[in-house]
């Protein structure tokens, strides 16, 4: 081999290493903390934002870009999929559906702090603002309720025109002085105990009885449902989720409720095992201006898959009025 050819080879190895050094350094400083804090932007792909954080915050963006957009936030321990059948529908009614993994849930990351309702909120801030959306539809199922909630404490209504609370957990749902109907700590404790104990067997008992009142006489399990959840549930992660439970129980929304001024929707089912309607839904209503209470007999918590066609028939009536 001559000189010349071993000095090319040589050149066209250091350039390698230096790409692929490149390449590592790249992803690294796309989700350095300090490097969001610095650029103070988020940063944006098709299908991911990066908070100021850090933080990667996966989403779906499905429907006409013309339409009018609508957020569906998702409930525990769950992630964007579980809204596909709204959402589906939503889209084929010509409205822009955006839905997105809370951090710790799903695709997005999965950090170690930051598992509440405070960042929560400020994560799907910075969704929209990296989205530019405005004229929104924001809607909450359950855990997804409070950060609606908390969003319209934190950054107000600006973006939105109008709002959705639906099997959600605002108020509050634990049990104190001031909120007398809630429920007790030991619930919550209890479901914390069974998330170190054996999680999974904790998510499979959740989906296959009180979530969609499958332990109730009469029901008929769907597996695929049952599946449907658990793996959800299972690909979010261990920490996120135990801290989780903490944000939906404890965190106080009565005070963003006051701050509602758009129209309103509540549903609710009557027969809530998880988050019961009296507490939730009907106390929601009575504290928001310009909502819209309805209540679905017998039905669930998990009433947008067991009762989706009467849910979606109701949701997009509201979000075409």
């Amino acid at each position: 081999m001559s000189s010349k050819t071993l000095d090319t080879s040589r050149r066209s190895a250091m350039t390698g290493a230096a790409l692929a050094a490149a390449a590592v350094a790249l992803p690294l400083a796309a989700v350095s903390g300090d490097s969001q804090a610095a650029t103070g932007k988020v940063q944006k792909s098709v299908s991911t934002i990066t908070t100021r954080d850090g933080v990667e915050i996966y989403y779906k963006d499905w429907g006409p870009r013309a339409g009018q957009p609508v957020i569906l936030s998702h409930g525990w321990p769950l992630n964007a999929d579980s809204w596909e059948s709204a959402a589906f529908h939503l889209a084929n009614n010509g409205f822009r559906v955006i839905t997105h993994d809370r951090r710790g849930h799903g695709r997005s990351s999965q950090p170690w702090d930051g598992n509440d309702m405070d960042h929560y909120a400020d994560d799907l801030a910075q969704l929209i603002e990296a989205l530019d959306l405005k004229n929104i539809i924001l809607a909450g199922f359950s855990t997804g309720g409070g950060e609606v909630a908390r969003y319209v404490g934190r950054h107000g209504t600006k973006r939105i025109a109008k709002l959705g609370l639906i099997s959600a957990v605002p108020p509050l749902m634990l049990k104190t002085d001031t909120n007398p109907g809630g429920l007790p700590m030991e619930v919550f404790d209890g479901i914390r105990a069974a998330s170190v104990a054996n999680r999974a067997q904790l998510y499979l008992d959740l989906a296959s009885g009180p979530f969609y009142n499958y332990n109730r006489p009469g029901a008929k399990p769907s597996q695929g449902i049952i599946d449907a959840w658990y793996a959800q549930g299972m690909q979010a992660g261990h920490k996120n989720t135990y801290d989780s439970i903490k944000a939906f129980s404890e965190t106080d929304f009565r005070d963003d409720l006051k701050k509602f001024d758009k129209p309103t929707l509540i549903i609710h089912g009557e027969d809530d095992q998880i988050v019961p309607i009296n507490a939730a839904g009907r106390a929601s209503a009575a504290i928001v201006k310009h909502a819209k209470l309805i209540t679905y007999p017998g039905a669930p918590h998990g009433l947008t898959d067991t009762h989706k066609d009467k849910f979606n028939a109701d949701f997009l009536a509201f979000a075409k009025s």
